[in-house]
């Protein structure tokens, strides 16, 4: 189940979840042994989705995992959907390589044309290696799982047939009426020259029909007219309406979902629909120590039940695009959403922003972003980048390049970076909002103590340099702090670190301050729950987790829990 309703009604879709077979391929020789045929005898039976490093004897394990799916299909053309493959995939029908793809969270398709009716042999090689190319590098404060993490679909296509379908809009200045109009891309999977009426749909509007002619396993993208809606039902926080899309061929259909908002900063505020907003947020991996990135979507669900409780009004999808079915539960609830790629910085040298094919694989991870999320009313973030050196000049051309792509394709949302040195950041030119991460209290950074009292000089220091840069438009966002603590470890003193006491104190004086500071409009507190990382970095990170989760890895809660939402439901109320 990838999204929370059918996403199509004409064209045949089955899923390809369930059992495979499933080899390690922990001598590197599943290609020279011809593993690309079909597996091993040895080859045992798993689920999928799911990733190997929860497996027994396969904790730490990286490289290939092979996997193999028999299938029943009437053959034509055929479209392979993946929606997680960790990281690099390679995938074979009958012992000939189709495609491949690089990157763990953002979907991909492989269209496979001619195929004969019968049984198949589906083989993916998932690879998850990391290396001088590899997004995120291998110092990285999460842990690098591999498998097929999310849902894997087959498609049987027929005449032209519809592969994205993005609906663009503006609002009017009263926020009454929209004109909008559809951005598709149509594939003809016949091997002749095909002609097909198109008709999409907006709620009960009709907002293009038309014929459309390609030839022989063309590709094409059609823009439709400006179509003016009126009387539109917004989508925000508190009213979160929401239009069926349905784009229609003769032999073939998309639907989706969207909804009409309009995000903009102004006079250092962002405004929701002209309404300002404060942002009170949690950081959240979609990630679990029994299922690692094979989330599944019950736990979804109560994941969002606690972030609900809290009193958030918005999460941080750190530091990766999480799974649609989760969007669509955002996007129904009315819960903001920042989504970014995974380019944790601390793991990128300065070297590394001149190696181009690395940094190409980043742009094409935003490219893949925007093209799968585009419709989300929830996302009103897009996210550049994570703690990379901002203040080297290196990174200049990429902020440049990335923020001018998502602006110019990324629709109606807000531009931002994530940095941990505000200080000397030199990237804040390209951000409609400023976010900061900063750990005061916890960690010791250069200049500072490590003490609560830091926060009030950086606070005090980052004001005087929003003046001197010609910032002071622009909101600022706490996006990362907070500190660890162990579940269960109490003291009858305060200052204790690593006790939930000292996590809760640190967590009240800083939302208390940040909510007090004038120039800042949001907090995202580092974070929802613990996390599992790698045991090959140096963060020396306590079990192997970021214990600085206000729950625990379990979902169970720590007191610092309490506290937050407490002081997030008084913050909501004193908005209304």
């Amino acid at each position: 189940m990838k999204r929370l309703f059918n996403d199509h009604k004409v064209r045949y879709v089955q899923s390809l979840n369930g059992a495979w077979k499933f080899i390690a391929d922990k001598d590197g020789v599943g290609k020279t042994q011809g593993w690309q045929n079909g597996l091993p005898e040895n080859a045992e039976t798993v689920i999928v989705p799911s990733v190997w490093n929860n497996e027994l004897r396969l904790l730490n394990f990286e490289g290939c995992g092979w996997y193999e799916k028999r299938f029943e299909s009437v053959g034509g053309t055929l479209m392979f959907e993946f929606e997680s493959v960790m990281t690099e995939a390679t995938v074979y029908l009958d012992g000939k390589e189709i495609g491949t793809h690089y990157g763990a969270f953002t979907q991909f398709e492989i269209i496979v044309n001619e195929v004969e009716s019968g049984e198949h042999t589906l083989v993916v090689c998932a690879d998850s290696t990391l290396n001088a190319l590899s997004f995120p590098q291998r110092y990285t404060d999460w842990f690098n799982y591999g498998g097929i993490a999310r849902d894997v679909t087959l498609c049987e296509l027929g005449g032209i047939s519809i592969l994205t379908n993005h609906i663009a809009y503006e609002l009017s200045k009263d926020l009454k009426s929209a004109t909008v109009h559809a951005e598709m891309e149509l594939y003809n999977a016949e091997g002749n020259e095909t002609t097909s009426e198109v008709l999409v749909s907006v709620g009960e509007h009709i907002i293009y029909k038309g014929d459309v002619t390609l030839g022989a396993y063309e590709r094409a993208t059609i823009k439709s007219e400006d179509f003016v809606i009126e009387n539109v039902s917004l989508w925000d926080t508190e009213s979160p309406n929401l239009y069926t899309v349905v784009a229609r061929t003769e032999t073939d259909d998309l639907i989706d979902k969207i909804g009409f908002r309009l995000v903009e900063v102004a006079n250092c505020n962002i405004l929701l629909n002209g309404k300002a907003i404060e942002f009170r947020g949690v950081n959240r991996h979609d990630e679990h120590p029994d299922w690692g990135f094979a989330f599944p979507a019950k736990l979804m669900k109560k994941d969002l039940d606690l972030i609900c409780d809290l009193g958030c009004n918005s999460i941080r999808g750190s530091h990766y695009p999480n799974s649609r079915i989760f969007m669509d539960m955002l996007d129904e609830r009315g819960i903001l959403f920042w989504c970014e790629i995974p380019m944790w910085g601390c793991g990128f040298s300065e070297e590394s922003f001149k190696n181009e094919a690395l940094m190409e694989r980043g742009f094409n991870m935003h490219k893949e972003m925007v093209r799968y999320y585009y419709n989300h009313p929830s996302i009103i973030i897009w996210g550049m980048h994570n703690e990379i050196a901002t203040y080297h000049p290196n990174t200049h051309p990429i902020s440049e390049k990335w923020s001018k792509f998502l602006r110019a394709n990324g629709g109606n949302r807000l531009i931002t970076h994530a940095s941990n040195h505000p200080l000397k950041d030199n990237d804040m030119d390209f951000d409609d909002i400023i976010c900061i991460n900063i750990y005061h209290g916890w960690y010791r950074y250069g200049g500072y103590n490590g003490n609560l009292a830091d926060w009030d000089m950086m606070i005090k220091q980052f004001a005087e340099r929003r003046i001197e840069n010609g910032w002071t438009d622009k909101p600022v966002i706490m996006s990362e702090f907070g500190a660890a603590a162990l579940a269960g470890f109490h003291s009858h003193f305060d200052t204790v670190r690593w006790s939930e006491e000292y996590q809760r104190d640190l967590l009240e004086y800083t939302l208390e301050l940040f909510h007090n500071t004038d120039y800042m409009r949001g907090t995202f507190i580092w974070q929802f729950c613990n996390i599992r990382t790698s045991p090959s970095t140096d963060l020396n990170r306590v079990r192997y987790f970021n214990n600085k989760g206000i729950l625990d890895e379990y979902r169970n809660p720590k007191a610092s829990y309490f506290k937050v939402k407490e002081l997030y439901h008084k913050y909501a109320n004193e908005n209304k």
